[in-house]
């Protein structure tokens, strides 16, 4: 099978359509992610079946969530997960990906100005100053993947999330320890105990893998003394 025939396979099997345009734009993305990769590491995974399964499908399996033109926050980009794939899978949405490297943030722009999106901005912060950029509490979502354990996480996220928005956390199946660490944290920065949803994401050739994703509801102001600097969050988590 050819390049096109097994990235629409897999999200298929995943119970995901996609149409010409979505399919040219994934390719497209893996292309050049290969080939910046080279350059410098943007992530270990290479194989174009495990970055379908691992990477863009794990992305957006949740991209029904969103409500139309919802305006989101991607915490900590990277190479664009989930922020790219969403944005193909839901180009009405308004998507601002935040990463602490240039390199990466020089790489969304190219991809955001090659796949022809409107209403994507690339920012080159971390989350501690990102309120240099946009206001706190402004997003209706903001998101997160393999970013920071929930303790920390919620730290950087769950300031820039509006009353009555969402902070969603993609994780790995494994976090009930995560989860009993952040307890103190969700009820200081004015989120609800998160809704769990339980994801099982299939391929053709590898094996399957296990995710959560979880919904933290914003009830509550978060005080404006959080977040703390980097040095501060890390050495006494909340």
């Amino acid at each position: 099978m050819n390049q096109p025939e097994v990235l629409k396979e897999i999200f298929n099997l995943n119970k995901i359509s996609l149409n010409d345009l979505q399919i040219d734009q994934f390719l497209l993305y893996y292309k050049l992610l290969i080939e910046t990769n080279e350059k410098f590491n943007l992530t270990a995974i290479t194989d174009f079946e495990e970055v379908i399964q691992k990477h863009f499908v794990d992305s957006v399996i949740n991209y029904t969530h969103f409500a139309k033109n919802g305006l989101v926050c991607d915490i900590g980009s990277g190479a664009g997960f989930p922020a790219i794939p969403l944005k193909i899978m839901r180009p009405d949405l308004k998507i601002v990906a935040v990463d602490s490297l240039n390199k990466r943030v020089n790489f969304l722009q190219e991809i955001a100005q090659k796949l022809g999106f409107e209403n994507f901005e690339a920012i080159h912060s971390r989350a501690q100053e990102l309120h240099q950029f946009r206001p706190r509490e402004s997003f209706d979502y903001v998101t997160a993947r393999a970013v920071a354990e929930l303790n920390i996480l919620t730290e950087l996220c769950a300031p820039y999330v509006k009353i009555n928005g969402e902070f969603i956390a993609l994780k790995s199946a494994n976090i009930d320890e995560e989860l009993l660490k952040s307890k103190h944290a969700i009820l200081t920065l004015g989120l609800t105990k998160p809704i769990i949803e339980d994801y099982i994401i299939i391929s053709k050739n590898t094996q399957s893998l296990n995710r959560k994703i979880l919904y933290f509801k914003k009830v509550n102001h978060t005080p404006l003394a959080y977040p703390r600097p980097k040095n501060k969050i890390t050495q006494n988590p909340l």
